[in-house]
């Protein structure tokens, strides 16, 4: 038989505290909801901006976006989690002192991932990079997918691979496309030209391309040639930057290359290029042809 007075206690309970219970679980699933919905909704915002170009600020709300949704996320869960124990009728206070001592010991065996988060805080915190910058750091480049306190995502541009690099192990990082980048083209041309004229060859096409409506646009400044480099053993290399927009600099250094390679055939300035000569080594004659040569 069922005791009366159980019944009786568990709808009370259900009335009191189960209604508070499924109180905590339905804010707690839609503060995640509404926190997620946020998040996407500035995700969605920058990358369907018709330009195509994410300014700085709006690459720092894309990381901090995904920051603040896992974050949030877990924040929400071990909370609402706390709560659902109490409405139960469980004491939590060991259950915190237990994860007290567990998160002590835990913090002994797993200094690196502490020293991730340490450093991933002060990567966003700084505005080293962001989700969307391109990165450089030892023999890896790649553009940024995702960041967040532990973790950097690259993906590299060549072979498509993505890396996942704890954020403790960046140790020296070059941001390529951080506020703008820049084109360095270094061009060899043969001793025998006059450089002056392979200067003013360089500069007239530089400020063709800078008025060119499609290419003109994402150049910020004139495209600058600085002169001789240096000596090559069968060239002179002379040094031409052009300041881009951030992530654009390889588009404009391509058109820049095709459009100087043109212009120099045009006005006949030699680009020396490696040849290889073959020589074949004739046997010496036989000999019966010696002897009868000797004669002779």
């Amino acid at each position: 038989m069922i005791n009366a007075g159980a019944v009786e206690e568990f709808l009370y309970w259900l009335r009191t505290g189960g209604v508070r219970l499924g109180i905590i679980v339905t804010g707690s699933l839609l503060l995640v909801h509404l926190l997620k919905l946020a998040s996407d909704r500035v995700v969605r915002a920058v990358t369907e901006q018709g330009n195509g170009q994410v300014s700085e600020q709006e690459k720092r709300a894309l990381t901090l976006a995904g920051i603040v949704k896992t974050v949030g996320t877990t924040v929400i869960v071990i909370i609402a989690t706390m709560m659902g124990l109490q409405e139960l009728g469980l004491d939590i206070t060991p259950v915190i002192a237990g994860a007290g001592v567990v998160g002590l010991a835990v913090g002994f065996g797993a200094q690196s991932l502490i020293k991730d988060v340490i450093a991933g805080f002060f990567i966003i915190l700084e505005g080293q990079f962001a989700v969307g910058d391109v990165i450089k750091t030892g023999e890896i480049s790649g553009s940024v997918e995702r960041l967040n306190l532990r973790v950097t995502i690259l993906r590299d541009f060549s072979s498509g691979a993505v890396h996942f690099i704890p954020n403790s192990e960046l140790k020296v990082v070059s941001n390529l496309t951080k506020e703008w980048s820049r084109v360095a083209l270094d061009i060899g041309v043969a001793y025998d030209e006059d450089i002056d004229w392979v200067v003013e060859v360089l500069q007239r096409t530089g400020q063709e391309l800078a008025k060119d409506e499609r290419m003109g646009p994402l150049i910020l400044e004139p495209p600058e040639v600085l002169g001789i480099e240096s000596f090559g053993e069968s060239q002179v290399i002379i040094k031409v930057l052009v300041k881009t927009l951030p992530q654009r600099q390889w588009e404009v250094a391509r058109e820049f290359r095709k459009r100087i390679k043109a212009a120099f055939e045009k006005e006949g300035i030699e680009m020396p290029y490696p040849t290889r000569v073959h020589l074949t080594r004739i046997e010496s004659l036989p000999i019966e042809e010696q002897d009868i040569s000797a004669q002779l």
